[in-house]
C-alpha cells in the first residue's frame, strides 16, 4: 500500500520537544494523524489541530497503516515495539513502522528481525537537527532497513526533512546517528572552550562569531548553539539527559567494535558532571556552564 495524504492513517508515538513539531508536519501534509504519548497533555496541541487521540500503543497500532515513533530511551523503544501491548504484537500485516528515536543499533536489528515474522515493514531512521530542524522540517534523516521499506516511507520523510539518506541494512541508521553524535560530542566541548577563551581575552564573542562562524571552524553547533550560550539561553532544543543517553550508547557500541573514543569519553564525563549539578533537563548548550 502506498503512503499517500488523505488515504493513509499515520500514527505518531512520542510528542516531546521534537516529536510535537514532526507530528504537526505530518498532519499539515494532509495525513489522518493518530497520536499517543504517555502524558496526554503533551498531545493537546496536536489534538487541537485535528489529530485523533489513542489511549494506548495497542489501540493506535490496530488502526494505522504507518507508525512513527519518537520516544526517549532504548527501554521505551523496546516496550513500544516488543512489549505485550506493543506495535509488533498488534499492527496489521503490511504496516510500515519507523523508529526515529536515537536508540541502540542492536535493538534496531532485533526489531527488524521480529518484524519479518509479523509481516510488518520496519525502519530505524534517527534524525539530526534538533528542535529547529524539527520545527522547520529540515531534519537530516539517516535510515536503515530494507530498501523497499525506505522507498515506501520516502513521502513521510520528505515532509519531515531535507537530507534523507538510505544507509543500508537494519541498524545502519542508528550506527550512522552514533557517528553523528560522536562528532557533535567533542565539538560541543570545543565550542564551549572557544567562547570561554574569547571572553577571557576580552573579546566580544558575537563579533568573534562573525569571523570564525564563516571560516574553517564553522559547525552547526557553533553557529546555532553558540549564540544561545552567549545569551544564557539554556532551554532545551535537545536535552542534556538525552545526549548523555546517546553518548553512552555510542561508547558501548564503540567498545563492541574494538574502537577507542577518547574525545567521546571526555565529553560524556563532562556532561555527566553537568547532570550531577542539576542541569539534565537543560539544552546541550548548558555545557557552557562548566566553562563560565
Amino acid at each position: 500500500m502506498k503512503i499517500e495524504p488523505g488515504k493513509t492513517r499515520v500514527g505518531f508515538i512520542g510528542l516531546g520537544v521534537m516529536g510535537k513539531s514532526m507530528a504537526g508536519h505530518i498532519s499539515g501534509a494532509g495525513y489522518e494523524l493518530h497520536v499517543y504519548t504517555r502524558t496526554k497533555t503533551k498531545a493537546a496541541e496536536s489534538i487541537s489541530k485535528g489529530a485523533v487521540w489513542e489511549d494506548s500503543v495497542k489501540a493506535l497500532s490496530q488502526k494505522c497503516q504507518a507508525i512513527i515513533t519518537m520516544v526517549g530511551y532504548p527501554s521505551d523503544v523496546e516496550q513500544v515495539y516488543l512489549g505485550e501491548d506493543g506495535i509488533l504484537a498488534h499492527a496489521g500485516k503490511g504496516t510500515l513502522v519507523i523508529d526515529m528515536t536515537t536508540s541502540s543499533p542492536d535493538l534496531a536489528i532485533r526489531i527488524c528481525e521480529k518484524e519479518s515474522l509479523s509481516g510488518i515493514q520496519a525502519l530505524d531512521a534517527p534524525v539530526s537537527g534538533g528542535d529547529l530542524g524539527a520545527k522547520n522540517a529540515t531534519l537530516s534523516i539517516m535510515a536503515g532497513g530494507d530498501r523497499s521499506s525506505f522507498d515506501r516511507a520516502l513521502p513521510l520523510f520528505e515532509v519531515l526533512g531535507k537530507n534523507i539518506v538510505f544507509q543500508g541494512k537494519p541498524g545502519s541508521g542508528q550506527y550512522t546517528k552514533m557517528a553523528n553524535q560522536i562528532a557533535i560530542a567533542a565539538g560541543m566541548v570545543a565550542v564551549c572552550e572557544s567562547i570561554a577563551y574569547a571572553r577571557k581575552a576580552g573579546l566580544d564573542p558575537e563579533t568573534v562569531f562573525k569571523s570564525i562562524g564563516a571560516g574553517a571552524a564553522a559547525s552547526w553547533s557553533l553557529n546555532n548553539l553558540g549564540p544561545r550560550m552567549i545569551a544564557g539561553n539554556m532551554e532545551p532544543g535537545f536535552y542534556v539527559k538525552h545526549f548523555i543517553k546517546d553518548m553512552k550508547i555510542a561508547v558501548e557500541s564503540a567498545q563492541r567494535l574494538g574502537l577507542s573514543t577518547p574525545g567521546l569519553d571526555l565529553a560524556l564525563s563532562l556532561y555527566e558532571k553537568l547532570a550531577r549539578m542539576g542541569h539534565e533537563d537543560k539544552g546541550t548548550q548548558a555545557l557552557f556552564k562548566l566553562f563560565e
